[in-house]
C-alpha cells in the first residue's frame, strides 16, 4: 500500500499538499523496436486538492496496460482516436479510482470513477464530468473488473463477437482466437461459446496458458504457437475448417489461420499486436497468398473498432456484468503491484507475459 504525507505550507487550516508518484514518457522509442521499462521514469512531486468548480480530486486504484499504447509511442500512432504521448508528460491511459473530495455535483466523497484518459499518477484532480460514476456491484466488487472484463477490453470482445463474427446458434461452427490468453481473447472465447459456437480454438504461446484457456475458460483446444507446427495442430483442432477467426495478432499466425478458413467465413480484425513494433501501416498488408486466399473464399475482414459503437457499450456492459456475477464468464488477471512498474507491466504485457487482463495496483 503506498503512504501519502500533507505537508503544511502555511498556518491556515486546510493549506497543504499531497506528495504523489507519476510516470512520465521520458523516451521516444520509435517505429522499429521493442519498448523497455526506460522509456518510463517514475517521478515525485506534489499535488494541491484545492479543487476547482466541476473538479474532483480522486486517489488511483488501479491502472491498465494495453497493446495500443505501443502506438502512442509513435509521433504518428496511425489513428486519428490516439493522441501520442509526449515526451516528458505523464502517460496516461485506462485507470479507476476512488473519490476523495469533490466540487461536482454528480460525484460524492467515496464514489468510484473511471476513465479512459487517467493520468499515471497516485492522485488526480480531473474534471469530474470526465469521469464515469461505478456502481461496485457491477463487477462484484472487483473494481479491476472495469479495466477489464467489464471495461474496455471486455466491451471489444462482446460487441467483436457480436457485430463481426457472425455467430449463428446450432450452426456448428468453430471460431479461433489468437492471443486468446490476454485481455481481450480469453474474454472473446468465452463469448463465442455462450453465443453459440459449437468449438472454440485458442492460440498462445505457452503451454500454461494453454491450459488454462481448456480447464479454467471452457475453450475446446489450445494450441501453442511456439511448439511445433501450428498449421497442423490447428489442422488437428478443427478437422471441419474455421468459419470465423477473432484476430488479435496479424502477422504469420493470422496467415496460417486464414488459410484454413472455409468459404463465407468471417475475420474479426481487432489487433495486430506482433505487427506494432514494426514501421507498417494499420491494418499491416497482408502476403499475395492471404489476399487471394480472402478473395477466392469471400471471406470477410473488415477492421472492428470498439468506438465505433458507442450506443452499444451501455447495454454491453450490463451483459457481461451479469455474465460475470453468474460466472458465466471467468476472469483472468495478471496484477503487478505499484506505479513504480507502470513500464514493466507495460513491456511484459507486449512480450506475452500476462494470463487474461495486466493490471496495475496503485493502491487499496
Amino acid at each position: 500500500m503506498l503512504t501519502v504525507q500533507r505537508v503544511v505550507l502555511s498556518s491556515r487550516p486546510g493549506k497543504y499538499k499531497y506528495h504523489i508518484r507519476n510516470v512520465l514518457f521520458f523516451l521516444c522509442q520509435g517505429k522499429n523496436s521493442h519498448p523497455v521499462p526506460d522509456n518510463f521514469r517514475v517521478e515525485k512531486t506534489t499535488l494541491s486538492p484545492d479543487l476547482k468548480e466541476d473538479e474532483v480530486l480522486v486517489k488511483t486504484l488501479f491502472l491498465s496496460v494495453d497493446p495500443y499504447m505501443r502506438c502512442r509511442m509513435n509521433d504518428d500512432t496511425a489513428a486519428d482516436y490516439l493522441l501520442p504521448w509526449r515526451l516528458g508528460e505523464c502517460a496516461d491511459g485506462g485507470g479507476v479510482g476512488v473519490v476523495e473530495a469533490s466540487r461536482n455535483e454528480l460525484l460524492a466523497t467515496g464514489d468510484i470513477v473511471t476513465s479512459f484518459n487517467w493520468h499515471w499518477q497516485t492522485r488526480n484532480v480531473i474534471n469530474g464530468y470526465l469521469l464515469r460514476k461505478i456502481d461496485p456491484r457491477m463487477v462484484d466488487g472487483h473494481l479491476s473488473y472495469v479495466l477489464g472484463a467489464v471495461g474496455m477490453p471486455g466491451l471489444t470482445a462482446f460487441l467483436g463477437v457480436r457485430e463481426k463474427g457472425h455467430v449463428t446458434p446450432g450452426a456448428n461452427q468453430t471460431m479461433v482466437i489468437s492471443g486468446a490468453a490476454g485481455a481481450c481473447g480469453s474474454l472473446a472465447g468465452q463469448i463465442a461459446r455462450l453465443d453459440g459456437c459449437e468449438k472454440v480454438i485458442g492460440i498462445c504461446g505457452t503451454d500454461k496458458k494453454c491450459q488454462a484457456l481448456v480447464s479454467e475458460l471452457g475453450f475446446t483446444a489450445a494450441v501453442n504457437y511456439k511448439k511445433g507446427d501450428i498449421s497442423a495442430a490447428l489442422r488437428e483442432s478443427c478437422p471441419r475448417g474455421v468459419d470465423v477467426y477473432f484476430d488479435n495478432v496479424g502477422g504469420p499466425i493470422s496467415d496460417t489461420v486464414i488459410s484454413q478458413m472455409n468459404s463465407g467465413g468471417h475475420v474479426i480484425l481487432c489487433g495486430q499486436i506482433s505487427q506494432y513494433n514494426k514501421d507498417v501501416p494499420y491494418p499491416p498488408p497482408l502476403s499475395k497468398e492471404t489476399q487471394e486466399d480472402l478473395c477466392s473464399k469471400n471471406i470477410t475482414r473488415e477492421r472492428f473498432m470498439v468506438l465505433n459503437y458507442m450506443d452499444k457499450h451501455e447495454k454491453g456492459l450490463l451483459q457481461l456484468s451479469q455474465w460475470v456475477k453468474t460466472g458465466q464468464i471467468k476472469v483472468l488477471e495478471t496484477v503487478t503491484n505499484g506505479i513504480e512498474n507502470m513500464g514493466v507491466a507495460f513491456c511484459s504485457m507486449m512480450m506475452g507475459g500476462n494470463t487474461g487482463k495486466q493490471i496495475v495496483k496503485i493502491s487499496d
